[in-house]
């Protein structure tokens, strides 16, 4: 007997139909899957077996054919167990009806016949609905993720035994498909954050957050150590615009494949925030690795990646930045596959200004040679400078400051600024994919980023006495253009420029050493 079910794989961050065929036919007992799948999918068929016996199914001993098509694709992983379990039962008639051939199967198998949790059910839910496919059966585990997804019947299960009976149509009980949930009913769910109000001083940095935080925009924090730049870094959470529903579920996709999706929950919430160790490879950082999985970069989408000691990174993890922070993705190749997954994320980077810190500080002195400190800068390229919009110097507080009654602004009041500012930039891109300042196209700067004439003159003499180059010139207007939007002007004025351009000084400072 020959039957098809249908089934999905990943490529990414999308799905792609796998087309399960079975076929079973007398003889010397064999099973063999092929169609290009990796060491997971071999043994499938180990658990296959088991699972259909401990389920209490026939499982004939005969000559098994699993082909998984497309053959010239490469499939990875224990998804397909689901589907090539049901192959056999409606191959070898223990599925009496055609219900099967409606339905998209996913799941891994136990060997007692249960169906366990897999990576990426999101993401392939979305890329079958886009393809035209409407009903799916997945694990019971991943039910929760399934239920944003609008416009498709999704059935979950807890064993093969369950999926056989809701097939053959021999449920006690009436299965339903699941409800779906609305976004805004989790989206209120938050965590406690550090807040801005115990930070005391630091007025300039506090600043510079509050703009990145409004148009995304890439921030580097230079100071000696105990200055607080890991303070600010860690209540920079606290001001971030809450996470629209597309941008969730982009996020939701890459935290699902990487398997570190909360299935409690079912969807990401709040803008992650990623503090990978200045010891992680660039495999982690990157992606990529056996299954080609997304790295750390790919993780902070939609959010915020903090590397904390910048200068302690290796200086080619740092130089794999340049192309997400550029164009706010990152390709993966590898010998099998190449994939490319999402990465527009905000950089905030910290660190000393020299190997004791103390460099440039008031109050200390800096015992570094010049050639320990050019040595110690020489880390942080020119192109990777150039990509960092706000550079701001955060030197130590006084005692006064520390122990001042005056009580500081609270991330709550700035964060109301912050989500005015972005539902400005979101009513500006409405019908693009673009939802900052930071993110705008060469176009959309040109466009939004208009100058009076009072502006082009101040634009052209910082051009030429700070000797920037054109990606730096478009990076400045961005930020001013966020400038304005936090006042609420329609118009970039000479001080939001002004400002602008005063957060590119730095790297002439320190670099010039």
């Amino acid at each position: 007997m020959l039957s098809k079910v249908l089934s999905f794989g990943l490529n990414g961050i999308d799905g792609f139909v796998t087309n399960i065929e079975t076929d079973i036919v007398g003889g010397v007992p064999h099973f063999e899957i092929v169609g290009l799948g990796d060491t997971a999918v071999k043994e499938s068929k180990e658990r296959v077996k088991s699972a259909i016996r401990n389920s209490g199914f026939e499982y004939p001993v005969k000559h098994y054919t699993i082909n998984l098509a497309p053959a010239d694709v490469k499939k990875e992983g224990p998804i397909y167990d689901l589907g090539i379990s049901v192959g056999i039962l409606s191959a070898s008639d223990q599925i009496r009806t055609k219900k099967y051939k409606d339905f998209v199967f996913l799941g891994e198998l136990s060997l007692d016949g249960s169906v366990k949790k897999i990576r990426g059910c999101l993401p392939i839910l979305i890329s079958a609905r886009e393809l035209g496919f409407k009903k799916f059966i997945i694990p019971k585990e991943n039910a929760e993720e399934a239920r944003f997804i609008s416009g498709i019947e999704v059935y979950a299960f807890g064993n093969l035994k369950e999926v056989v009976e809701f097939l053959n149509d021999e449920c006690e009980k009436e299965v339903k498909p699941l409800e779906t949930k609305r976004f805004e009913e989790v989206a209120s769910l938050k965590h406690n954050k550090l807040d801005f109000e115990n930070v005391k001083g630091q007025a300039v940095a506090k600043r510079a957050l509050e703009i990145a935080a409004a148009g995304g925009h890439n921030v580097l924090m230079i100071g000696p150590p105990g200055s607080g730049k890991s303070m600010l870094a860690k209540c920079f959470s606290g001001i971030l615009p809450d996470l629209t529903f597309e941008e969730a579920l982009e996020v939701t996709k890459i935290h699902s494949i990487a398997g570190e999706l909360d299935l409690t929950q079912g969807i990401i919430t709040e803008r992650p925030i990623r503090t990978p160790h200045h010891t992680a490879s660039i495999v982690s950082l990157t992606g990529g690795g056996t299954h080609s999985k997304p790295g750390e970069i790919s993780l902070a989408h939609n959010g915020v990646l903090y590397l904390d000691e910048f200068p302690e990174y290796s200086r080619q993890l740092i130089e794999t930045l340049r192309q997400p922070l550029e164009d706010g993705q990152i390709t993966v190749a590898r010998a099998n596959q190449t994939v490319t997954y999402p990465s527009s994320f905000t950089l905030i980077a910290s660190m000393n200004p020299c190997p004791c810190g103390n460099y440039g500080a008031k109050g200390r002195q800096c015992k570094c040679t010049p050639a320990q400190i050019h040595k110690y800068l020489a880390k942080i390229s020119g192109p990777i400078m150039d990509r960092i919009d706000i550079q701001v110097e955060v030197d130590n507080i006084a005692y006064s400051d520390l122990h001042m009654e005056k009580k500081e602004e609270s991330s709550a009041e700035i964060k109301k600024r912050v989500d005015k500012a972005r539902k400005i930039q979101l009513e500006r891109f409405a019908g693009s994919k673009t939802f900052s300042n930071a993110k705008m196209s060469v176009a959309q700067t040109k466009k939004f980023c208009a100058l009076s004439a009072q502006c082009q003159a101040l634009m052209e003499q910082a051009f030429d006495n700070l000797k920037l180059s054109a990606r730096a010139h478009d990076r400045i207007l961005r930020v001013a253009r966020t400038i304005a939007d936090l006042e609420g002007k329609q118009d970039i004025l000479p001080q939001h420029l002004a400002e602008a351009i005063s957060y590119r000084g730095l790297d002439r400072k320190y670099w010039s050493v």
